[in-house]
């Protein structure tokens, strides 16, 4: 995959970009759409390999691979009279669009793979779900982190509702740091702490021999602080209201 096109340049494409460019070598050719304007300008003046196309047509001709990442809501409007070569391979990062709903926007007989790629791509960190399993996809993603390549659309549709858990852990944090200035903590200095505690959090998940419920046993104390928030807020009925959110999401989705 020497030549890679990014149609929809938001967040997980400036992920994607940083990761495949930021101190590699010999990066690919990485091809941008000009939507997300103000990002793509500045990714193509941070790295030499990254150019700015005039429309999403000329991404999809100068590059081998082409990465769909338009928002799901105007996805349809966003790629109207896009043409795909059939020689190329088509990878959808649009949540909630199935392959057979992609093909009837798109003008392309190519493999088409649905992919979940994380923010952490641009540390080359990302664990990507794939569905269909495709050698060249599952390179691409094992260069940002590693390939999850999973059986069928509807094990590909349950880990698309666990991501759609990223930003309710930032809200559990910012919660958190209010909470604490309302105790007349200073604003920055109660997001500094809840920053440093949850980084640390982040870094013990890189134990993989203990299971999540495990390391949340180890970080407790019988009777201690833990275990009294987690016993008295995250009880029966607030575990039962996020499944309940979870499958409702999952219904969305699918």
């Amino acid at each position: 995959m020497d030549r890679i096109g990014i149609i929809g340049v938001g967040e997980i494409g400036r992920a994607m970009v940083t990761g495949l460019s930021d101190g590699v070598e010999e990066p690919p050719q990485i091809f941008l759409s000009p939507r997300g304007a103000r990002t793509a300008a500045e990714l193509a003046v941070r790295y030499p390999n990254v150019r700015v196309c005039a429309d999403n047509q000329e991404v999809a001709d100068r590059a081998d691979t082409v990465i769909l990442a338009v928002r799901p809501h105007g996805h349809a409007e966003a790629l109207a009279g896009l043409r795909i070569g059939d020689g190329k391979v088509v990878i959808s990062v649009i949540a909630g669009v199935s392959i057979s709903e992609l093909r009837r926007t798109v003008d392309t007989a190519a493999p088409v793979v649905r992919a979940i790629p994380l923010p952490a791509a641009r540390e080359r960190r990302s664990v990507t779900v794939t569905h269909p399993s495709h050698p060249a996809v599952e390179s691409l993603f094992d260069v940002l982190g590693g390939a999850l390549p999973v059986a069928d659309e509807s094990a590909f549709d349950v880990y698309s509702t666990l991501t759609g858990t990223l930003t309710v852990h930032y809200w559990y944090l910012a919660t958190l740091a209010d909470w604490a200035s309302r105790q007349g903590i200073p604003a920055e200095d109660a997001d500094r702490y809840i920053r440093s505690l949850f980084q640390g959090v982040g870094r013990a998940l890189d134990d993989e021999n203990r299971s999540l419920r495990q390391l949340a046993g180890d970080h407790e104390t019988p009777n201690g602080s833990n275990e009294r928030i987690r016993t008295t807020w995250f009880d029966t009925s607030n575990a039962e209201a996020l499944i309940k959110a979870l499958d409702a999401l999952l219904a969305h989705l699918r």
